[in-house]
């Protein structure tokens, strides 16, 4: 009997189940894949979400690797329990995955450096802050000391925080504000805890840490 020539119906669901499917194990594998080649990993929420802006944030951390996709699938890929944990006390990260977050994998230090626009632009078009303000950050009482000429944080956690959204300014934060050029803005990406590698340790940073790019 020959073979019939007429085209075949392939439904449209069946194969964007198969795509569906297809996605959810590559973004657990990524994942998992990036807990072993990274040395810190942060949960990040954002607010008012932008794609042209959340690219910029992917731009500005080119050396590292951000995943913003199902908190579920994520959840799962870390663990959710001690005796799933990909790594140990990875399971302590589950409570923050809900909502519009995202990971970060990285391997920079936490502490580092500190810019001129203090990571308001990429690091390949700033500058490091002159160690002739180091003085004045110390008395507008920021955590800084001269490491070889260099100005660097000092500080327990993973930044410092100049103020917070709504609050009304005062003179010492206007002029950090104005030191380092940070201009308020409506999208944020918020650090809501971090993950260390090294030692396993879990560090809860949500409402403490934030990262806003001009609007």
């Amino acid at each position: 009997m020959p073979i019939s020539k007429r085209a075949k119906v392939i439904h449209e669901s069946r194969t964007q189940k198969k795509s569906h499917k297809e996605q959810t194990r590559r973004l657990y594998a990524n994942v998992q894949a990036a807990v072993e080649e990274y040395d810190h990993l942060f949960v990040f929420a954002v607010d008012n979400m932008r794609n042209t802006y959340l690219k910029d944030v992917r731009t500005e951390f080119s050396d590292s690797r951000l995943f913003f996709g199902k908190t579920k699938v994520m959840a799962i890929a870390l663990g959710t329990t001690p005796e799933t944990a990909y790594a140990p006390n990875l399971n302590r990260l589950s409570p923050y995955l809900t909502g519009a977050v995202g990971l970060l994998f990285t391997s920079r230090d936490p502490h580092g450096v500190v810019y001129s626009r203090a990571g308001e632009i990429p690091a390949e078009d700033d500058e490091p802050l002159s160690h002739t303000i180091e003085p004045t950050l110390r008395k507008l009482n920021v955590p800084t000391r001269l490491v070889k000429g260099k100005v660097m944080l000092e500080m327990e956690g993973d930044g410092y925080q100049v103020c917070k959204a709504g609050e009304e300014l005062d003179s010492r934060q206007s002029t950090l504000l104005k030191m380092f050029g940070v201009a308020v803005a409506e999208f944020k990406v918020e650090m809501k805890a971090r993950w260390e590698k090294e030692s396993g340790e879990v560090v809860v940073l949500e409402k403490k840490e934030t990262m806003e790019v001009d609007a």
